[in-house]
C-alpha cells in the first residue's frame, strides 16, 4: 500500500450544522453535496462529512457504538500571525476552544479547537516546516514535530 491518505471522513451528527460550520468557520466550499455526505477538495485530500447514521449503514454497524477516537485534525500556517484570526474565526462558527494559541514546547504557536461533533482540530505555525504554494508539507529529517 502507497503510503498516503486519500480521504479523511468525519461521522457528523446535523450534516447541514457542520457544512455551516465548515464553510462559514474555515471558509471552505463544498465540490459535492447531498443529504447524506458533503465532500471539500483539500489539496490532494478530498475530505468529506458524512451523516453519522449514513456512515454506520455503510460500516455495517450500529451507529451507537461509534466511539470517540483521540484523533486531531491538523491546519498547518505559513506566518504565525494567522493562527489567531483562524481561531477566532472557528470560535465565532461555533467552534469550543480546547486549548487557546500559545508558544509550543517544539518552537512554533498553536491551538486547538472542537468542531460541532468535538473533532479536535490543531491550527499551527510550525518554523520548521515549509508549506508549498498548494498547501502541502514535507516532514524533514530533524524537524522538530507539530
Amino acid at each position: 500500500m502507497e503510503q498516503r491518505i486519500s480521504a479523511v471522513t468525519l461521522g457528523v451528527r446535523d450534516l447541514a450544522a457542520s457544512k455551516n460550520f465548515y464553510r462559514d468557520g474555515l471558509g471552505w466550499e463544498p465540490v459535492f453535496e447531498n443529504s447524506e455526505i458533503a465532500f471539500f477538495q483539500l489539496g490532494g485530500l478530498v475530505f468529506a462529512l458524512y451523516r453519522r447514521e449514513a456512515f454506520a449503514t455503510d460500516f455495517q454497524i450500529d451507529p451507537q457504538s461509534f466511539g470517540n477516537a483521540a484523533i486531531a485534525l491538523s491546519h498547518n500556517v505559513r506566518t504565525r500571525s494567522e493562527v489567531d484570526p483562524l481561531m477566532e474565526r472557528a470560535q465565532t462558527a461555533g467552534a469550543k476552544i480546547l486549548k487557546p494559541a500559545k508558544e509550543a514546547s517544539w518552537g512554533g504557536y498553536s491551538g486547538y479547537f472542537a468542531d460541532p461533533d468535538g473533532i479536535a482540530w490543531e491550527i499551527a505555525w510550525n518554523p520548521f516546516w515549509q508549506l508549498a504554494e498548494d498547501g502541502s508539507v514535507t516532514f524533514r529529517s530533524g524537524d522538530p514535530p507539530a
